[in-house]
Protein backbone atom coordinates (compact mmCIF):
# COMPACT_ATOMS: atom_id res chain seq x y z
CA UNK A 1 0.00 0.00 0.00
CA UNK A 2 1.66 3.37 -0.99
CA UNK A 3 0.42 6.27 0.60
CA UNK A 4 1.97 9.88 0.36
CA UNK A 5 1.84 12.09 3.06
CA UNK A 6 2.05 15.81 3.00
CA UNK A 7 2.66 18.05 6.01
CA UNK A 8 0.71 21.25 4.48
CA UNK A 9 -3.20 20.51 3.51
CA UNK A 10 -3.43 17.34 4.81
CA UNK A 11 -6.47 14.74 3.92
CA UNK A 12 -7.20 12.45 6.34
CA UNK A 13 -10.09 9.87 6.82
CA UNK A 14 -11.51 9.39 10.01
CA UNK A 15 -13.42 6.13 10.51
CA UNK A 16 -15.66 6.88 12.66
CA UNK A 17 -20.11 7.17 11.61
CA UNK A 18 -20.05 9.23 15.09
CA UNK A 19 -21.33 13.18 14.36
CA UNK A 20 -19.96 14.52 17.62
CA UNK A 21 -16.42 12.78 17.36
CA UNK A 22 -16.14 13.89 13.85
CA UNK A 23 -17.36 17.64 14.88
CA UNK A 24 -15.13 17.37 18.27
CA UNK A 25 -11.79 16.12 16.03
CA UNK A 26 -11.81 18.79 13.59
CA UNK A 27 -11.86 21.28 16.32
CA UNK A 28 -9.09 19.74 17.70
CA UNK A 29 -6.66 19.22 14.73
CA UNK A 30 -5.19 21.87 12.95
CA UNK A 31 -6.58 24.12 9.82
CA UNK A 32 -4.23 22.50 7.90
CA UNK A 33 -5.51 19.05 8.09
CA UNK A 34 -8.44 18.23 6.23
CA UNK A 35 -10.43 15.55 8.48
CA UNK A 36 -13.27 13.70 5.78
CA UNK A 37 -15.73 11.74 6.57
CA UNK A 38 -16.89 8.52 5.73
CA UNK A 39 -19.74 10.10 3.75
CA UNK A 40 -17.48 12.22 2.08
CA UNK A 41 -15.06 9.10 0.78
CA UNK A 42 -18.18 6.73 -0.11
CA UNK A 43 -17.78 4.16 2.56
CA UNK A 44 -21.30 3.44 4.00
CA UNK A 45 -20.75 -0.03 5.64
CA UNK A 46 -21.16 -1.17 8.67
CA UNK A 47 -18.09 -2.23 10.69
CA UNK A 48 -17.74 -5.19 13.12
CA UNK A 49 -15.80 -4.03 15.90
CA UNK A 50 -14.87 -8.02 17.22
CA UNK A 51 -11.83 -6.94 18.95
CA UNK A 52 -11.52 -7.92 22.42
CA UNK A 53 -9.38 -4.46 23.16
CA UNK A 54 -9.49 -0.77 22.25
CA UNK A 55 -6.54 -1.75 20.53
CA UNK A 56 -7.91 -3.81 18.43
CA UNK A 57 -11.16 -2.22 17.57
CA UNK A 58 -9.47 1.06 16.52
CA UNK A 59 -7.15 -0.95 14.30
CA UNK A 60 -10.18 -2.79 12.77
CA UNK A 61 -11.99 0.65 12.03
CA UNK A 62 -9.08 2.05 10.81
CA UNK A 63 -8.18 -1.07 8.39
CA UNK A 64 -11.67 -1.76 7.13
CA UNK A 65 -11.52 1.57 5.64
CA UNK A 66 -8.72 1.59 4.07
CA UNK A 67 -8.74 -1.12 2.43
CA UNK A 68 -11.94 0.45 0.78
CA UNK A 69 -10.06 3.37 -0.18
CA UNK A 70 -7.30 0.82 -2.47
CA UNK A 71 -9.82 -1.32 -3.65
CA UNK A 72 -12.06 1.63 -5.20
CA UNK A 73 -9.41 3.46 -5.96
CA UNK A 74 -9.80 6.40 -3.99
CA UNK A 75 -6.89 6.14 -2.40
CA UNK A 76 -4.76 7.79 -5.41
CA UNK A 77 -2.06 10.86 -5.62
CA UNK A 78 -4.67 13.34 -5.02
CA UNK A 79 -6.37 11.42 -2.66
CA UNK A 80 -6.59 10.97 1.02
CA UNK A 81 -2.88 11.06 2.80
CA UNK A 82 -4.04 8.71 5.47
CA UNK A 83 -7.12 7.11 7.47
CA UNK A 84 -7.33 7.17 10.89
CA UNK A 85 -10.10 5.55 13.60
CA UNK A 86 -10.34 5.82 17.34
CA UNK A 87 -12.09 3.61 19.84
CA UNK A 88 -12.76 4.68 23.33
CA UNK A 89 -13.48 3.32 26.62
CA UNK A 90 -14.54 4.43 30.04
CA UNK A 91 -12.71 2.31 32.64
CA UNK A 92 -14.31 2.75 36.21
CA UNK A 93 -11.95 1.14 38.91
CA UNK A 94 -14.54 -0.35 40.93
CA UNK A 95 -16.35 -2.11 38.44
CA UNK A 96 -12.81 -3.98 37.59
CA UNK A 97 -12.47 -1.37 34.32
CA UNK A 98 -15.66 -2.04 32.73
CA UNK A 99 -17.28 -0.96 30.68
CA UNK A 100 -13.88 -0.71 28.82
CA UNK A 101 -14.17 -2.01 25.02
CA UNK A 102 -17.78 -2.26 25.53
CA UNK A 103 -18.18 1.20 26.49
CA UNK A 104 -20.56 2.23 23.99
CA UNK A 105 -23.20 -0.24 24.25
CA UNK A 106 -22.90 -1.46 27.36
CA UNK A 107 -26.89 -0.55 28.19
CA UNK A 108 -27.79 -0.65 24.23
CA UNK A 109 -27.48 3.77 24.03
CA UNK A 110 -26.06 6.66 25.30
CA UNK A 111 -28.91 7.64 27.93
CA UNK A 112 -28.69 4.18 29.12
CA UNK A 113 -25.10 4.02 29.32
CA UNK A 114 -24.91 6.30 31.99
CA UNK A 115 -27.92 5.26 33.77
CA UNK A 116 -25.79 1.94 34.27
CA UNK A 117 -22.93 3.74 35.26
CA UNK A 118 -24.63 5.66 38.01
CA UNK A 119 -26.67 2.38 39.27
CA UNK A 120 -23.59 0.09 39.21
CA UNK A 121 -22.04 2.75 41.94
CA UNK A 122 -24.86 3.80 43.84
CA UNK A 123 -23.33 2.21 46.98
CA UNK A 124 -19.54 1.83 45.89
CA UNK A 125 -17.22 5.08 47.73
CA UNK A 126 -14.69 5.12 45.08
CA UNK A 127 -15.66 6.64 41.86
CA UNK A 128 -12.63 6.86 39.98
CA UNK A 129 -12.79 6.44 36.00
CA UNK A 130 -10.87 7.21 33.05
CA UNK A 131 -11.16 7.63 29.88
CA UNK A 132 -8.76 6.04 27.48
CA UNK A 133 -8.60 6.73 23.46
CA UNK A 134 -6.67 4.40 21.05
CA UNK A 135 -5.92 5.94 17.44
CA UNK A 136 -4.73 4.18 14.17
CA UNK A 137 -3.03 6.24 11.89
CA UNK A 138 -2.85 4.11 8.76
CA UNK A 139 -0.27 6.29 5.69
CA UNK A 140 2.67 5.83 3.95
CA UNK A 141 4.93 4.23 6.71
CA UNK A 142 2.69 1.89 8.21
CA UNK A 143 0.44 1.22 10.92
CA UNK A 144 0.74 3.05 14.17
CA UNK A 145 -1.45 4.03 17.27
CA UNK A 146 -1.01 6.08 19.60
CA UNK A 147 -3.36 6.77 22.67
CA UNK A 148 -4.73 9.28 25.56
CA UNK A 149 -5.95 9.04 28.66
CA UNK A 150 -8.08 11.73 31.02
CA UNK A 151 -8.42 10.71 34.84
CA UNK A 152 -11.14 11.72 36.98
CA UNK A 153 -14.33 10.53 38.69
CA UNK A 154 -18.03 9.52 38.04
CA UNK A 155 -20.64 12.42 39.49
CA UNK A 156 -23.15 10.94 41.55
CA UNK A 157 -25.78 12.30 38.93
CA UNK A 158 -26.48 13.61 35.45
CA UNK A 159 -25.18 16.91 34.80
CA UNK A 160 -24.76 19.53 31.90
CA UNK A 161 -26.32 19.32 28.15
CA UNK A 162 -22.84 19.69 26.04
CA UNK A 163 -21.16 16.75 25.11
CA UNK A 164 -22.09 13.52 24.06
CA UNK A 165 -22.33 9.87 25.46
CA UNK A 166 -20.91 9.51 28.96
CA UNK A 167 -20.01 13.58 29.36
CA UNK A 168 -23.07 14.24 32.13
CA UNK A 169 -21.42 11.88 34.48
CA UNK A 170 -17.77 12.18 33.76
CA UNK A 171 -15.51 14.77 35.59
CA UNK A 172 -12.59 15.75 34.92
CA UNK A 173 -9.69 15.65 37.57
CA UNK A 174 -8.77 19.17 38.76
CA UNK A 175 -12.29 20.01 37.76
CA UNK A 176 -15.61 20.32 39.47
CA UNK A 177 -17.50 19.94 36.75
CA UNK A 178 -18.64 17.03 33.96
CA UNK A 179 -17.63 17.18 30.44
CA UNK A 180 -21.15 18.01 29.80
CA UNK A 181 -21.01 21.22 31.88
CA UNK A 182 -17.39 22.12 30.41
CA UNK A 183 -17.18 24.49 27.57
CA UNK A 184 -16.12 23.03 24.45
CA UNK A 185 -12.64 24.72 23.91
CA UNK A 186 -11.77 23.32 27.68
CA UNK A 187 -12.80 19.67 27.20
CA UNK A 188 -10.88 19.87 23.64
CA UNK A 189 -7.79 20.44 25.39
CA UNK A 190 -7.95 17.95 28.47
CA UNK A 191 -10.10 15.13 27.04
CA UNK A 192 -8.74 11.69 26.32
CA UNK A 193 -9.33 12.63 22.58
CA UNK A 194 -7.34 15.42 22.78
CA UNK A 195 -4.55 14.15 24.24
CA UNK A 196 -4.91 11.49 21.55
CA UNK A 197 -5.19 13.75 18.78
CA UNK A 198 -2.16 15.54 20.26
CA UNK A 199 0.39 12.43 19.95
CA UNK A 200 -1.71 11.38 15.94
CA UNK A 201 -0.11 15.37 15.73
CA UNK A 202 3.51 14.44 16.57
CA UNK A 203 3.28 11.21 14.67
CA UNK A 204 2.10 13.16 11.31
CA UNK A 205 5.08 15.79 12.46
CA UNK A 206 2.92 18.72 12.77
CA UNK A 207 3.66 21.56 15.93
Amino acid sequence: MQILLYLCSMKLVFATNNAHKLDEVRRILPQEVEVLSLEQVGFLHDIDETGTTLAENSRIKAEAVAKFLVESGKWKEEGPDGVFADDTGLEIEALGGKPGVYTARWAGEPAANRRKALQELADKPNRAAQFRTVVTLIDRTGTRQVDGIVRGRIATEERGDGGFGYDPVFIPEGYDRTFAELPAEIKNTISHRARAMSELKKLLQLS
